[in-house]
């Protein structure tokens, strides 16, 4: 990325674009966190800083505070934070091409303390986007004996959830009032991707913890997310419908239920206790994200109960964790769903296989089985009238048709003739005079005494 002599640090309109892009979403960050975000093949954020001071030089940004971090080799750096002024909030609002009244604060009170959490924004919105990094070309400098060696490939990076024009971070979400006065009990979203059409997530809300706040507090949040969501206002239109207030400005998610809300927890504890807490606030969360059972009452006799859950007026919660998705990206198996048994792909993780979606197609497949039972049998009874046509034969008595049976001769009387016989044969024995005895009786011979 070569410099400009236009510029006191000759900085590109590439390079400044890039800065007020970043600080337009992100708000506060240190040059190193605009570097990741915007362009990791560089090698280090030299490129940045000098873009960043061209654009204080024209009085767009403001560096009111810095940070400490550790880099990679265990050593503490102090860095500059960096913020935008109330013309360079209008600039970036050009560069990301949004009302300029939908870009928020300047946070510039966040950069003077520190930033902690908008630091840590940042960082989870660098885990979400894995810009992909682009090889640069090294600089030729004066006097160079040989030709620079060329750049190695950058390492590759997962998939990501992008581009950063479809983030912003500090939504107003007003559970009364409106958003550019929001009632109490209001909360801002940390972060939000909407992009229309998405195959995906067309939405999703994003909260970031660090570990700061009890997990009621949390909680509590996800109380406040439905309470938004449930909010509905007139459409306008004069025809007395009502729309849910978030559909106003975000788009719809395609699926059942309220947009999703992932939880992203940066603190580094041991794995026991990142477990412990995510299990703690879901608990505490239950009665926002669990859907309410259906059963089927019509279950065939012998068969399970059968049912769904009902995810109306619910919201579909994921967790993560930061390291889990810096290293594998949104779209790998890092996310637990709340209700879920196992850590899924963000795809498997907003889908409800419980819910009446699934249990249609469950009832759909007993509907069409008990069908093919019916069909089977009558096909079976078919094929049996055709095998005793085959066979029948006339009564030689009646010429009735007589139908193969066990207790019938092939060719024999039919059924009918073969009563009236025993009938007849049982009424001539009645009716026959019964022997008279022999040897005895009044006139037997007696016996002799």
């Amino acid at each position: 990325m070569g410099g400009s002599k236009l510029r006191r640090y000759g900085s590109t309109g590439r390079t400044r674009t890039m800065c007020l892009a970043a600080l337009g979403v992100v708000k506060v960050a240190t040059p190193d966190q605009i570097r990741r975000l915007m362009c990791p093949g560089t090698k280090d954020a030299a490129t940045v800083r000098g873009g960043l001071k061209d654009l204080e030089a024209e009085r767009l940004v403001v560096s009111p505070g810095s940070a400490v971090r550790v880099n990679e080799a265990g050593v503490r750096v102090t860095e500059k934070l960096w913020t935008l002024t109330p013309a360079g909030l209008e600039a970036a609002a050009v560069v990301l091409n949004r009302p300029a009244r939908e870009m928020g604060g300047t946070a510039k009170a966040a950069a003077a303390s520190g930033a902690k959490h908008a630091r840590a924004v940042t960082d989870v919105l660098d885990a979400f986007l894995q810009t992909p990094p682009e090889p640069t070309q090294p600089v030729v400098r004066k006097h160079q004996l040989a030709p620079a060696a060329p750049p190695a490939d950058p390492p590759a990076r997962p998939e990501g959830l992008g581009p950063l024009t479809a983030w912003s971070t500090e939504a107003v979400l007003p559970v009364g009032g409106t958003f550019l006065s929001p009632a109490r009990g209001s909360l801002r979203a940390d972060m939000v991707f909407a992009s229309p059409g998405h195959e995906v997530v067309p939405l999703l809300f994003v909260e970031v913890d660090n570990g700061t706040e009890g997990p009621p507090i949390v909680a509590d949040k996800i109380e406040r997310y439905r309470r938004f969501f449930a909010r509905r206002v007139p459409t306008g239109t004069g025809n007395g419908r009502d729309v849910p207030l978030w559909r106003t400005i975000w788009p719809a998610t395609g699926r059942e239920g309220y947009p999703p809300v992932a939880l992203v927890f940066t603190k580094n504890v041991g794995q026991l206790a990142m477990q412990a807490r995510m299990r703690e606030v879901g608990e505490l969360a239950r009665d926002h994200w669990r859907g309410i059972w259906e059963g089927d009452s019509h279950t065939p006799q012998g068969q399970k109960p059968d049912g769904y859950r009902d995810y109306d007026g619910k919201v579909p919660l994921l967790a993560t964790t930061l390291r889990l998705l810096a290293a594998n990206g949104p779209h790998g198996p890092v996310w637990w769903r709340y209700g879920h048994t196992s850590w899924q792909t963000l795809a498997d993780a907003l889908d409800n296989p419980d819910d009446y979606r699934a249990y249609s197609v469950r009832a759909e497949a007993r509907r069409k089985a008990q069908e093919a039972a019916l069909e089977r049998a009558r096909r079976e009874r078919e094929e049996e009238l055709r095998r005793l046509e085959a066979a029948k034969w006339a009564c030689p008595t009646c010429q009735r048709y007589v139908y193969p049976a066990d207790d019938l001769t092939p060719g024999g009387e039919c059924r009918p003739c073969l009563n009236y016989r025993e009938r007849a044969a049982a009424e001539t024995a009645q009716e026959q005079p019964d022997q008279p005895p022999t040897g005895g009786g009044i006139f037997g011979r007696r016996r002799r005494t």
